[in-house]
Formats: structure tokens, C-alpha cells, sequence
């Protein structure tokens, strides 16, 4: 399990954005949402998400980042390919993740939840390093909020139609044998 300190993971390396804000007054997180990114899609490792998620990516280092360097986006964390974890927005704070959602008919998502990417595409398949990573962050998230296993749903889940991550490619069962195990 991973240490969290004013609501940083102690182990994961911080890149700190301005997309955030406050939750709504005496709301606290209690749904983990699974995402993945790829930049440019389908490219693994580099500084491009980073860039993306502190709003300095540059529209002409590839041509697919001409429609999505201005977008004000972030989630709480990233984990890399191998397995690294980066944060870039405290656990009690509201990360532009989720957009336009809806869980269990509640809207907007981003207020009561935390949103993690997984370096990957819908289709490949993710790294067992991933797969650890993500449910060492999820133990210490059941342990430090009190969110509960069944509150952890996939972006396609809280966005269809509209969204389609983690993608097929995402274990769900692997991911519930880690969590459950300990």
C-alpha cells in the first residue's frame, strides 16, 4: 500500500497542474475512475501527457495536438507503462477528468471522484506493473477516503456514447483479483 500525505501519494512523482479547483462544500471522493491516454495516440512514454495535463503542450509537436493543446484537462495520477506514478492534482481536490457524467444518476463526476489514466489505448493490452501500481494506489484510496470496491468504474461507464477507455483491452477481473487480495 502507498502512503498519502495531505492527499499526495508519497512515492509518486508530483508534475503539479492549475486544472483543478474545490470539490462542492463537505464533498469528499467516493468514486475511482479508470481512464487511458496515449500521446500522440497509440505512442507510449515522453512528456507529452504531462505537458497536456499542465496546459503547456505545444500544437506543433504533432499534428493531432493541434486540436487538443488549449483543452484544460488533468487527472489525479498517471501510471506509466512500467509502472511509475505521477500526480498532478491533490486526492481532495476537483480534477478535470471526467467531463460530462453521470454515476449511480448522479452528474458531474469530477466533484465526488478521482480519476487515474493508464498510459495505454483501449486495445493493447496494459502492463502487470499497471495493473499493481493501480491497485496499490486503489488500496491506500479504500484505506485513506473510505471509497469501496464497488465505487470503481472505467470512463466509457460514467460517459457512454461519448467515451470509451480503459477499453477492452482493461482486465477487470485481474484488477479485482489484486484489490480483493489483500
Amino acid at each position: 500500500m502507498l502512503a498519502i500525505e495531505e492527499h499526495w501519494l508519497t512515492l509518486a512523482r508530483r508534475v503539479p497542474s492549475t486544472h483543478y479547483n474545490e470539490r462542492p462544500e463537505g464533498v469528499t471522493p467516493r468514486l475511482l475512475v479508470v481512464h487511458n491516454i496515449s500521446l500522440p495516440p497509440g505512442e507510449f512514454g515522453g512528456d507529452y501527457i504531462d505537458q497536456l495535463f499542465t496546459g503547456t503542450l505545444c500544437a506543433d509537436e504533432h499534428p493531432y495536438f493541434a486540436d487538443i493543446a488549449g483543452l484544460r484537462v488533468a487527472a489525479h495520477c498517471l501510471i506509466r507503462r512500467e509502472g511509475e506514478i505521477v500526480q498532478y492534482v491533490p486526492f481532495d481536490k476537483r480534477a478535470w477528468h471526467a467531463g460530462q457524467s453521470c454515476y449511480q444518476g448522479v452528474e458531474n463526476c469530477n466533484d465526488f471522484s478521482i480519476g487515474i489514466e493508464l498510459e495505454g489505448t483501449d486495445d493493447l493490452p496494459y502492463t502487470e506493473e499497471q495493473y499493481q501500481a493501480l491497485s496499490q494506489i486503489t488500496q491506500s484510496l479504500v484505506k485513506y477516503y473510505g471509497l469501496k470496491y464497488e465505487d470503481i468504474t472505467g470512463h466509457s461507464d460514467i460517459a457512454p456514447g461519448r467515451k470509451t477507455d480503459p477499453g477492452a483491452a482493461f482486465d477487470w477481473r485481474h484488477f479485482h483479483s489484486l484489490i480483493t487480495a489483500y
